[in-house]
């Protein structure tokens, strides 16, 4: 996204936090628009005067090290406001001629209480009284403020958790108001965008679908593409937009890897084929998956093992089809930031996306990914722009490698199945008992043990069943969700009674983070 020339934007220069696409995301809740960009890029772009003002991202770096990342002065020479967020803080402290440390005594990870003690225009209907829940990731501090700054806000830990430079529009702040944890955290944002940077709100994610098949059009030219097709949300959008775009150009290929949910295959490709009109091929691969698969045990193996089928198969296919160049597919920012930074910042990586860190790194075909830097909410609403049925578009999160990482351990057609019917029964639940719409993410998995358990007075040694249902914003984050305690009795029931080859259901509390919504 870099077209937006006639509406006022946000850049925000990523120092290599976890939760810098979030900032990106706060901002364009707010309809003004935001661009992530690294200090190189940042140093080599041309500004122009929509731009409003620059946030610096958190980071894992510590400027009491050498060899630090350093902010570029052309910042400042902008005369544009600033807003430094917990590494960006200390890189403003610094550099105005203030001292941080590092302190292993000191340290602030999780919630902590902020105490008023100035007024400021950024804190302005921030605080309930004169404290205020923030979350705080750092063991760095700034212990002495720099000339010309005010202290805005202290926790016990680090004094100058907040300070502002009114003159010239500067501020930092040692927690991350981007967060779900800090409480009225994006009310510290709203107040930077609108009072102090002066934006507009002129940007919607809906008014994205003529950018983007402009640039689909602009990308592929004459050229053929062909196009993933699963069924989810991700891969749909993608699908409608390409044919928007290129119409007769674009081929769909659906691909029956046997680790899809029950009767998702056959619903997906009616609606797709009648509906909307698509060319769509079908191709039965679940024999070879699930030979690739046999004695996979380890999550980082089966990701790149699918990824790189996946990619062979649409190679395969590209050569039947003449004048085929591109291959396109549903990658959005979570997916990035979890396999590697998008703007090439340090940041530890998580897990292999199937799409993203899982692909081979020699490809005959280009990618075109025109959803990378929209959230699963901002596609949702994309695709209710361009028509897509509200059945898919309002479709749970499912992973591109489908069941196989829901199945913790070896994947057999026998375990795929299992998961199946137990899957299906959970998510008709969630539907039937108006749950569905409440819930982010829900699936069922199947865990690598056996339990003993008693059916009709006889001793069954059989699988658990993992099911989990959690609430998010934006999947960066999430918290389990609370079920009355006698709906999970009856899905308990009805699982065991109904699936052969489980005898033990459980459902996972664990927030995101530490663990992460998939289990593997």
């Amino acid at each position: 996204m870099n077209s937006h020339s006639n509406k006022d934007k946000i850049i925000i220069i990523d120092f290599g936090s976890q939760v810098t696409k979030l900032i990106a995301r706060r901002i364009r809740e707010m309809g003004v628009f935001s661009e992530i960009l690294t200090l190189k890029e940042f140093e080599m772009r041309s500004l122009d005067n929509k731009v409003k003002g620059v946030v610096l991202s958190g980071g894992p770096a510590t400027v009491t090290k050498k060899n630090y990342p350093k902010i570029s002065q052309k910042v400042f020479s902008l005369n544009l406001p600033i807003l430094g967020i917990c590494y960006g803080l200390q890189l403003v402290a610094l550099n105005f001629k203030g001292k941080v440390k590092q302190s292993t005594k000191q340290r602030e990870f999780g919630k902590s209480i902020l105490v008023k003690k100035n007024n400021s225009i950024l804190t302005k209907n921030f605080f309930t009284k004169s404290k205020q829940i923030v979350w705080m990731s750092h063991q760095d501090s700034v212990y002495k403020i720099p000339k010309g700054f005010i202290k805005v806000a202290s926790t016990n830990n680090s004094s100058l958790s907040i300070i502002e430079n009114k003159k010239k529009k500067i501020y930092g702040i040692q927690f991350h108001p981007e967060v779900t944890h800090t409480k009225n955290g994006k009310i510290i944002l709203k107040n930077f965008v609108f009072d102090i940077c002066g934006a507009k709100r002129k940007w919607k994610v809906s008014s994205e679908k003529k950018r983007i098949i402009e640039n689909i059009r602009r990308t592929v030219k004459n050229n053929k593409v062909i196009c993933a097709l699963s069924g989810g949300v991700d891969s749909s959008v993608v699908a409608l937009l390409m044919h928007k775009a290129i119409k007769k150009n674009l081929k769909c290929i659906m691909v029956d890897t046997g680790l899809m949910r029950k009767n998702e295959f056959k619903y997906t490709y009616q609606i797709f084929k009648n509906r909307y009109g698509l060319n769509i091929k079908l191709i039965d691969a679940s024999n070879t998956y699930f030979k690739k698969l046999k004695n996979v045990t380890d999550p980082e193996k089966k990701r790149k093992v699918i990824g790189n089928l996946f990619i062979k198969i649409f190679e395969k296919e590209a050569k039947k089809v003449k004048g085929v160049k591109f291959l396109a597919q549903g990658t959005l920012y979570p997916d990035v930031i979890e396999s590697r930074s998008a703007t090439g910042s340090k940041t530890s990586k998580i897990k292999s996306h199937h799409n993203v860190g899982g692909l081979p790194k020699k490809m005959k075909l280009k990618l075109v990914e025109p959803l990378k830097e929209l959230f699963k909410d901002e596609v949702r609403k994309l695709g209710d722009s361009i028509g897509l049925t509200k059945k898919i578009s309002r479709k749970h999160p499912f992973p591109g490698p489908g069941l196989a990482i829901r199945i913790i351990g070896k994947v057999s057609p026998e375990k795929v199945k299992i998961l199946q019917e137990a899957d299906h029964i959970f998510i008709n639940e969630l539907t039937k008992n108006n749950m569905y719409n409440k819930i982010w993410q829900a699936y069922a998995a199947l865990l690598p043990i056996k339990t003993v358990g008693v059916m009709g007075d006889s001793r069954t040694y059989e699988n658990i069943c993992l099911i989990r249902a959690i609430t998010s914003e934006d999947g960066m984050t999430a918290d389990y969700f609370n079920f009355p305690r006698g709906f999970l009795s009856d899905i308990s029931n009805k699982i065991i009674n109904s699936v052969k080859g489980i005898n033990r259901v459980v459902y996972d509390i664990t927030s995101k983070p530490p663990s992460t919504i998939e289990l593997e």
